[in-house]
């Protein structure tokens, strides 16, 4: 059995957070003077409440084990506590509950010029960043010239870094990072600082260290980067690890955890518009379709006006990556409504064979003659489309296809070769 790389038991990391209750929201040194004054020229006694304090739990009972060569999609929305287990494996902090065990080389690149000194050139910065990440002087001459045309820097190799932009920042950051030939690679999300050539060619590097029998642990809030790249995905809300498991699974995971607040209260709903006409109660007329069947949708709308304008209806279905799998606008079909208070509706979407997973529907009210959008409902409803039917020589359905629909076709081929 393969002993895991990484492994976290127990793990939690606790701050202490400072309020000031009462007084002002901001107390500058006059405002300490002028207290001192006002309570006797008692210069530093303070006349507002004292600060309280409160515990936060940044992480909360964390376990997960990393085998050697995985790419780990570490995932959750802001706060979740993502970063806070980066910097706890990269031996940055210490935890305050638990351990964790690495079996291997760390390379970690959690912030843009993380480890490099402003005043220093380029290529001074190589061997200074190189050195911190555990590189000999030897292996960073043999890598220099793969560095700095992975890089692309060549021509501000000699300038101080702090004339650099972020982009060349990161570009050089990650580049030492990666030809450090660690046996666990960890990457935080400074790689959307970087433009788009970069990106691939970042997710090319760390997809070759994963086939070099490395691991790789990456933050992202890209989902298409961490289903393209990761074959395990962790998701963390509110400190606690969700779920462990298919980066499918994972991402409809994390767009779930994602619709409620820091105290797991659902947020009001993200309805921009001007607001003459909206949405109401939206269903499908069933929570889970075949993959070749029609979608129907029911929806009600009503008017916060008694004269509205004339609109029409649009939406569009999209995955749990948040591609557009098609959209519908009753525009196309000269289809538009006016002087209704409150109506309902039915939408019908016949598609090609869908791929089985979550789905969303988002509908939109749209004015005419320039009345702009009057609601915009995202995620009015959720549906699913069942796995396929394991028919005779199907192959499984995680390789059918990538893509979001599974399109009619035929085959032609000379059955000789074929048994």
């Amino acid at each position: 059995m393969t002993e895991p790389i990484i492994r976290v038991e127990g793990l939690g990391k606790k701050y202490l957070l400072r309020h000031q209750a009462g007084g002002p929201r901001y107390r500058a040194l006059r405002d300490v003077f002028a207290d001192g004054i006002k309570s006797g020229f008692g210069l530093f006694r303070r006349t507002n409440s004292p600060p309280t304090r409160e515990e936060f739990w940044a992480l909360k009972d964390v376990n997960v084990e990393v085998n050697p060569g995985e790419v780990v999609g570490i995932i959750g929305r802001n706060g979740a506590g993502k970063s806070t287990l980066l910097k706890i494996l990269s031996r940055i902090t210490e935890p305050t509950t638990g351990r964790v065990t690495l079996n291997g080389r760390v390379a970690s690149l959690l912030e843009v010029g993380t480890g490099f000194h402003p005043e220093l050139t380029g290529r001074e910065n190589i061997y200074l960043n190189g050195s911190i990440l555990g590189m000999g002087r030897s292996e960073i001459a043999r890598k220099f010239d793969e560095i700095v045309a992975f890089a692309e820097v060549e021509k501000f190799l000699d300038t101080p870094v702090k004339r650099y932009s972020s982009g060349m920042y990161v570009r050089l950051a990650f580049a030492v990072a990666a030809h450090l030939e660690p046996e666990i690679l960890v990457v935080d999300e400074v790689l959307a600082v970087g433009d788009a050539d970069f990106q691939k060619k970042c997710l090319g590097k760390m997809g070759e260290v994963a086939r070099g029998g490395r691991t790789v642990l990456v933050v992202s809030h890209n989902m298409q980067s961490v289903s393209t790249l990761c074959t395990r995905a962790c998701c963390l809300h509110q400190g606690e690890l969700v779920f462990d498991g298919a980066v499918s699974d994972g991402i409809a995971k994390y767009y779930q955890v994602s619709t409620t607040t820091l105290d797991g209260q659902e947020p009001a709903a993200r309805r921009p518009g001007t607001g003459e006409i909206r949405f109401g109660r939206v269903v499908p007329n069933r929570e889970q379709f075949r993959p070749e069947e029609a979608k129907h949708f029911q929806f009600q709308y009503d008017s916060t006006v008694a004269d509205p304008p004339k609109f029409t209806l649009s939406a569009r279905l999209r995955d749990a990556l948040g591609h557009v799998v098609c959209q519908c606008d009753s525009r196309y079909l000269g289809i538009h409504s006016a002087g209704k208070v409150a109506g309902t509706g039915e939408l019908i979407v016949r598609t090609p064979w869908m791929k089985p997973g979550e789905y969303w529907l988002d509908l939109f009210l749209i004015g005419g003659e320039g009345a702009g959008v009057m609601d915009w409902y995202e995620e009015a409803c959720r549906f699913q489309v069942l796995p396929i039917l394991p028919y005779p020589h199907t192959a499984p359905e995680s390789s059918i296809s990538p893509s979001v629909v599974l399109a009619e076709y035929s085959w032609t081929v000379d059955a000789s070769p074929f048994v």
